[in-house]
This record gives structure tokens, C-alpha cells and sequence, in this order.
């Protein structure tokens, strides 16, 4: 919590000014300062738990055609250079830096992903002699694939970091949400008009 930044700071302080120059004393604590400030402006900036949600909604009830789009600009966006597979255990496959990541998303409307799905992403990027491995869902992780996941240094994303992730700027124009208001298009920085009301569509630009 950010506060624990804060009171520490206040507290060593409150000490170190006992034996030194208050100068001295603020230097001491100002690293504290600095972080519980970070910690700070990292919650004022995220979105709360019911945009989340209701945003993660939204994600579930898009089709794959649309939530690829999003995917994959996002992925973009991150710097990677993005190659759509066929395969049933890995969707995509990344590039970056000479570095090779194999991303799973397909399944990302399963409410609570288990282990199983998680090592055959793995397994399948090892034969892709893959660097990293990314499972995407909208859903929930079981604590047995969060465990696999971090032997392996998997990134699993879901929640709010996926929000944060279709979030970003995009180069193209994706029309995902039903109503202007909806909190999908305020994590969305360009979005194209929908259809009609109460539709969904994905367009490029």
C-alpha cells in the first residue's frame, strides 16, 4: 500500500531529525516519499474493480473475430511482430529482439482455466523452441496453473491487466462496444461506430 511508503517516511524522519540536520533527515526519507508517490499515482490511474468487470464482459462477449483484432494490435503495440497459427494449442506466435513468444488467447471466454490448457501452451511453444509463453483469458486462473505457470515464467494475463492490454492507443479502429458510454470505449482510444445499436463489429481501417 502506498500510505506504508508514507508513514515510513514520516517515521524515519521523525527519527533520524533526533540525531541529524533536518536536511540530512529528509534526505533520508525522501526515496520512501518517491515510492509510496508511485504507488499512488498506480492506483489513482487504475480502473476500479466494476469498469473491470464490466469491461471483461464486454471481452466475453465478443467474437473471435473481433477479440483477435484487439489482441493482436495490442501485441503490436507491445513492440512484438505478430503471425496468426493454426493450431489448437498456440494462436499466435511473437517476435521481438530475436526473441520468440507463443500466446494462447482462443479460449479466453472460459470462465476458470486449469492447469491442463496452460502446459499444453507450453509444451507446444517448446517444440516451437519458443523463449516465452503468454495465455491470455478473460476469465480466472486456478491457483495449480498460476504455480505452473510461475516455474515456468509464463505470463498470464487476465483481469485488469487485460483490460489494460486492449486498452492501449491502436493504429487501427476496432468497434467493440454496444453503447458510446461503455466502459470498454474508455480504455479504447479509437473507436469506429458500431453498426447499429445493440450490434458488435470489427472493422480495419
Amino acid at each position: 500500500q502506498w500510505w506504508l511508503s508514507i508513514a515510513t517516511a514520516a517515521a524515519l524522519f521523525a527519527a533520524a531529525r533526533l540525531v541529524l540536520p533536518d536536511l540530512i533527515a529528509l534526505a533520508a526519507a525522501l526515496p520512501f516519499v518517491a515510492i509510496g508517490g508511485y504507488a499512488a499515482w498506480r492506483q489513482l490511474r487504475a480502473p476500479s474493480a466494476t469498469k473491470v468487470a464490466d469491461a471483461l464482459n464486454v471481452l466475453r462477449a465478443m467474437s473471435w473475430e473481433e477479440f483477435s483484432i484487439l489482441i493482436e494490435e495490442a501485441f503490436r503495440q507491445e513492440g512484438y511482430t505478430v503471425a496468426k497459427l493454426a493450431g489448437d494449442d498456440v494462436d499466435y506466435e511473437l517476435s521481438r529482439n530475436e526473441r520468440v513468444t507463443v500466446v494462447c488467447c482462443k479460449r479466453w471466454k472460459v470462465a476458470r482455466t486449469g492447469v491442463a490448457p496452460v502446459r499444453d501452451l507450453f509444451e507446444a511453444g517448446q517444440a516451437r523452441n519458443a523463449h516465452d509463453y503468454i495465455y491470455v483469458v478473460a476469465g480466472e486462473f486456478t491457483a495449480n496453473a498460476r504455480e505452473f505457470a510461475a516455474k515456468k515464467t509464463m505470463r498470464l494475463v487476465n483481469d485488469a491487466e487485460l483490460v489494460r492490454l486492449v486498452g492501449r492507443k491502436r493504429t487501427r479502429q476496432v468497434s467493440s462496444c454496444r453503447i458510446p458510454s461503455h466502459p470498454v470505449c474508455s480504455l479504447l482510444t479509437s473507436v469506429a461506430r458500431s453498426r447499429r445499436p445493440g450490434s458488435c463489429r470489427s472493422s480495419r481501417s
